[in-house]
């Protein structure tokens, strides 16, 4: 049963390739602000910013309403919030090895399988996650 809350002329139809942009938590700052990190097949002038090779960064509503028309790029993931560090902080922490970090790829940033994205990324550094363990000890 329809509620008809608008009328049907009204409906927003939106195109298969909106279905696919996966909406997740991207941190506890600001978690009503959006970021899309997207392919580089889509670019907005001052707005867009290059992060890698094949890999942007846009946070205004053009890049959400190219995707609802259909014109936005190929591959498109949306954060909503993000983490921050104090400058010189997240250098510091990786240089203590507090962070595993790997190469990037389009299919581990825009994969389908979000709950495997944590394997595959510690697969691509050579660490078995089952080799882990929550416990520290000393040798």
């Amino acid at each position: 049963m329809q509620l008809e809350v608008i009328p049907a002329a009204d409906i927003i139809q939106l195109p298969p390739s909106a279905g696919t942009v996966k909406v997740l938590k991207g941190g506890p700052v600001e978690t009503g602000r959006g970021f899309v990190l997207h392919s580089a097949d889509f670019f907005i002038e001052n707005s867009t910013l290059p992060i890698d090779e094949g890999i942007c960064l846009t946070a205004t509503l053009d890049i959400l309403k190219a995707i609802a028309r259909g014109s936005g790029p190929a591959s498109a993931i949306l954060a909503l919030g993000y983490a921050g560090w104090a400058p010189g902080q997240l250098e510091n922490e990786i240089q203590e090895n507090g962070w595993l970090h790997c190469a990037a790829d389009a299919d581990l940033i825009f994969g389908t399988d979000v709950g495997g994205k944590y394997d595959k990324a510690l697969k691509k550094i050579g660490i078995d996650l089952g080799m882990l363990s929550s416990e520290a000890g000393h040798a």
